[in-house]
């Protein structure tokens, strides 16, 4: 079956084969957000432990959970994190900037370290303004494109809500444009905390219109 990225809460998850890769993409909670189960090589990475824990313990299933990745703070992304780490004695990492306000951290990430799962290594890339910690993943597929976890920094139409602070907004578009947009080719599909996937040459010709606009 053909991936699409589409997930609906309490459906079936779309799943996608890469060369050293497979990505397991599942909505969850009440405002849908997206949870990604990644395995390369035997071993298990969680993006986003956000709600449903029994969900998302049954997806990682008898093969066992090594980290759980949190995107940012807030809430909405963390609510299943302490039952999931209890239950699969995962690592639970964040960025050192969001990390006091996320239940249970047990390593601090910071800009350009990466992580392994199995064969597969994940760049860690901050982007300030959704919150002062938020990150992406990028995955370098040594057979294909890149593909890049945003969390809520980056979506299909637009970056992550700054709540109307100036401040915020100019510094996460700044920061998406020069690490994302101008880093990676158009071919770069990206997977964001809620809703549908894209590709960063879809969105590419609206960056103008989206700092125009201010959010």
């Amino acid at each position: 079956m053909t991936y699409t990225g589409d997930v609906t809460r309490g459906g079936e998850p779309a799943v996608r084969e890469l060369g050293g890769l497979t990505i397991t993409k599942v909505s969850v909670g009440e405002m849908d957000n997206n949870a990604y189960l990644l395995r390369s090589g035997g071993e298990q990475l969680l993006i986003d432990a956000a709600n449903d824990a029994r969900t998302l313990i049954d997806l990682v299933g008898d093969a066992g959970l090594r980290t759980v990745v949190t995107t940012h703070r807030h809430g909405d992304h963390w609510q299943a994190l302490q039952e999931v780490v209890a239950a699969t004695g995962a690592e639970s990492l964040a960025h050192i900037d969001d990390a006091p306000e996320i239940p249970i951290v047990n390593r601090d990430l910071r800009e350009g370290e990466h992580i392994t799962v199995g064969d597969a290594s994940l760049e860690v890339i901050h982007l300030v303004g959704h919150t002062p910690g938020s990150i992406a993943l990028l995955y370098q597929d040594p057979q294909g494109t890149a593909h890049l976890f945003t969390g809520d920094s980056l979506f299909p139409g637009g970056v992550g809500n700054t709540r109307g602070n100036k401040a915020n907004f100019a510094s996460l578009i700044n920061d998406v444009e020069r690490k994302l947009f101008d880093r990676l080719p158009d071919d770069t599909w990206f997977y964001p905390g809620h809703g549908r996937d894209s590709t960063l040459g879809a969105e590419r010709p609206s960056l103008p219109e989206w700092r125009a606009r201010g959010w």
